[in-house]
C-alpha cells in the first residue's frame, strides 16, 4: 500500500495531470443520463505518473437505471451505497484498501448514526481494512427526499510498483 507521503512526493513531481471520468454502468448510471439530468461525474480519476487519485462523488442507493433503491430501509441503502462505491473502485483497479477518506452524509444523524456505524464497521471488517479511512459524518438534506445516506470518498493507489534503486 502506498503511503500518503510517497503519493504526495510523486504527485509533486508529476510532469502532468491526467484526468478522466470514472463510471460503473452495471451498478449505477451516469447522472447526466437521468430523466432530469444532473451535471457531475460519478468519480474523477487523476493520474500523476504512476499514482492515481480517485475522487468519488456523493454516492447513494441508486440502481443501474438511476432509480432509488431500498426506499425507507436505512441499512439496505447503506449497503447498496457501499456496493456502488465498490463498483466504482473496481472499475479502476482499486479497492476499499485504497480509500483514505470518506465523508458520510445522513439525512437524520441522530436517528440513524448508530445503525450507520454498525453497517460501516461490519463492511470495513469484511474488507479487512487496517488502517480505517479518515471520515466525517454530517447531517444533510440529500438530493432526493427518499435517500437516507450518501457517501463520497478519496482513494489513492499506484498503477505500477515503484522500482528499487
Amino acid at each position: 500500500m502506498i503511503s500518503i507521503s510517497e503519493a504526495m512526493a510523486e504527485v509533486m513531481g508529476a510532469a502532468s495531470i491526467e484526468k478522466r471520468a470514472v463510471c460503473a454502468p452495471r451498478a449505477l448510471n451516469e447522472a447526466y443520463d437521468y430523466d432530469r439530468p444532473s451535471s457531475f461525474s460519478r468519480a474523477m480519476r487523476l493520474g500523476f505518473g504512476n499514482v492515481v487519485v480517485l475522487l468519488i462523488s456523493g454516492t447513494a442507493s441508486i440502481g443501474a437505471n438511476g432509480e432509488t433503491l431500498n426506499v425507507g430501509d436505512f441499512r439496505a441503502q447503506t449497503r447498496r451505497t457501499f456496493d456502488n462505491i465498490t463498483a466504482l473502485l473496481e472499475s479502476e483497479g482499486a479497492s476499499w484498501k485504497d480509500v483514505v477518506r470518506t465523508t458520510c452524509y445522513l439525512r437524520d444523524i441522530e436517528r440513524d448514526y448508530a445503525a450507520f456505524n454498525e453497517e460501516r464497521t461490519a463492511f470495513y471488517r469484511e474488507q479487512e481494512l487496517d488502517p480505517l479511512p479518515a471520515s466525517t459524518g454530517i447531517q444533510a438534506i440529500l438530493c432526493r427526499p427518499e435517500l437516507l445516506v450518501e457517501i463520497e470518498g478519496i482513494a489513492i493507489f499506484r498503477t505500477v510498483a515503484p522500482t528499487e534503486e
